[in-house]
């Protein structure tokens, strides 16, 4: 029997969080509130870092980007999936989806080896207290963020390419909220045994390689904290390392789930649905929580700031 010809695809439909009418506008309420939240939280620390002075220090300047990412990635993902919530018609063009996935997977590589980064600053904070301001200039961590944001997108090029690059003639119904590689790897015709190798590899690396990178760096942190007589000392060196490692634990937790396995095994769309909400749209939302929560300076700083609002 001759192969199938192939259909050039104008777009794709996507079936959203869930296919059920009396769901959608109570899951809309509750999406937007956490898009909302995630908005207020990452922009709102971006500007308190900026306007204040105590604030620009290497980890300062790191969690700005952390939060523009977190606002760009749950950006790319979450204004498509309320609309859908909302409106029957739920398609996206191919050069829509090509662009989400695009974007999507370039934050969320760029923000494993930010990261990682952090993790490193943290290192050379704790460890080398007596060289750190000598060697974590502003010049070098713009050479970090640059080199953080070149490899993330350089690697979504690649992998976006590469799944457009197969053929889509049978149907177009994406059973998933957003534009994901495992989605579109099973609604393909073309052989995807290439692609999933390589998205495995490629994911096994970005993972394991910057996580590598936050272990040694913890490793040697908690050594250099065992060293310190003074349970005060102790504590105070911990706690600059807490938020940062409460952040790590949940979002490499939530990627090893999702990326290291098959890319289309088993019949479990419903359930990575519930995943990539967390990670697309709930991570996002908590880490700005959990620093303005867990970090002094900047609970100090935004007490300062909204305390001078009330007095003007």
């Amino acid at each position: 029997m001759a192969r199938v010809n192939h259909t050039t695809v104008i777009e794709f439909v996507l079936m959203g969080f869930t296919d059920r009418p009396e769901l959608q506008l109570p899951l809309f309420v509750v999406f937007l509130v956490i898009y909302l939240i995630t908005l207020v939280g990452n922009l709102g620390m971006i500007l308190l870092i900026k306007v204040d002075a105590r604030l620009h220090t290497p980890m300062y300047y790191f969690l700005s980007h952390l939060a523009f990412i977190d606002f760009c990635y749950s950006s790319s993902i979450g204004p498509k999936m309320l609309q859908n919530l909302l409106v029957k018609n739920k398609t996206i063009s191919f050069s829509g989806c090509f662009a989400q996935l695009y974007f999507s997977s370039a934050f969320a590589t760029t923000e494993c080896f930010l990261l990682a980064t952090m993790a490193y600053d943290r290192y050379m904070a704790i460890c080398n207290p007596l060289i750190y301001t000598a060697i974590m200039t502003q010049w070098v961590c713009k050479e970090l963020m640059i080199g953080v944001y070149t490899y993330g997108f350089l690697n979504s090029v690649i992998q976006t390419i590469l799944t457009f690059q197969l053929s889509f003639c049978s149907s177009n119904v994406i059973h998933h909220f957003y534009c994901a590689d495992p989605p579109l790897l099973a609604l393909s015709c073309s052989d995807t045994h290439k692609k999933e190798k390589q998205l495995l590899i490629f994911s096994a690396v970005n993972l394991t390689g910057s996580l590598l990178t936050v272990f040694i760096s913890y490793i040697c942190i908690l050594f250099s904290i065992i060293k310190i007589q003074s349970s005060q000392g102790r504590c105070k060196a911990f706690s600059t390392c807490a938020s940062h490692l409460t952040v790590v634990i949940i979002f490499y937790g939530t990627l090893f789930f999702m990326y290291l396995r098959h890319p289309t095994a088993g019949n479990s769309w419903e359930y990575n649905k519930v995943v990539s909400v967390f990670y697309s749209l709930v991570i996002p939302m908590l880490n700005p929580l959990i620093y303005s929560l867990r970090n002094t300076e900047v609970k100090d700083t935004l007490k300062k700031k909204i305390e001078g609002k009330k007095l003007q």
